[in-house]
């Protein structure tokens, strides 16, 4: 195994990890384990605990961008369609509460333990959602301060998907990857979306 893929496969364990059992689960002989590794291979790969940890926080920003660069096409087609964008950003925001959970939660559980190092923090912040593409969008939708607008726009996709993982909604949230759970999402968004464009 070439290695560049053993790292990619280092860095994929400990986000499972993180997610299932927390941050001080992760060790590099946790990482062996789940691995099926010899003792050290790990520590091999990346010497200390704050090697693992960039691994892992810069893994997730890779994933979340492969996983939106292979489901998402047009938000909308033709004309600035609101309820096209607010769908499309919806479907994305189901897929961090269905097949990309594990991401999410070890996103929010890592969050706490890089808080003080901004070289980690940094990107872990931007690892799940692009300011510039909602910037983009609201060009394309023609709001009026587009960057005030999708940096707003960023911080309500966090919130919901926050709420639906941890929040009040986790108690009574629709199933991930229903009908139902993308357009609770897509409400919230185009409710936004039409405050922010106006009339």
């Amino acid at each position: 195994m070439r290695e560049q893929d053993r790292r990619t496969r280092i860095a994929d364990a400990a986000i499972e990890i993180v997610a299932e059992q927390g941050v001080r689960a992760l060790t590099h002989l946790a990482v062996d384990g789940r691995l099926g590794l010899p003792r050290g291979s790990t520590s091999y790969y990346m010497r200390t605990r704050r090697a693992l940890l960039e691994a892992t926080v810069a893994r997730l920003a890779v994933r979340a961008r492969a996983d939106f660069d292979a489901v998402a096409g047009p938000a909308f087609e033709g004309p600035p369609d609101v309820r096209a964008a607010a769908d499309g950003i919806a479907a994305q925001l189901d897929r961090m509460l269905g097949p990309r959970r594990s991401d999410t939660i070890a996103r929010y559980v890592l969050v706490a333990e890089v808080a003080a190092a901004a070289e980690l923090h940094e990107p872990l912040a931007r690892a799940a959602f692009s300011r510039p593409l909602a910037v983009e969008l609201m060009v394309t939708l023609r709001a009026p301060d587009p960057e005030s607008a999708g940096a707003d726009l960023v911080s309500l996709c966090e919130g919901l998907v926050f709420d639906r993982v941890i929040g009040s909604r986790s108690l009574d949230a629709t199933e991930p990857g229903s009908p139902a759970s993308v357009e609770q999402l897509s409400r919230a968004i185009q409710a936004f979306l039409r405050g922010v464009l106006g009339p």
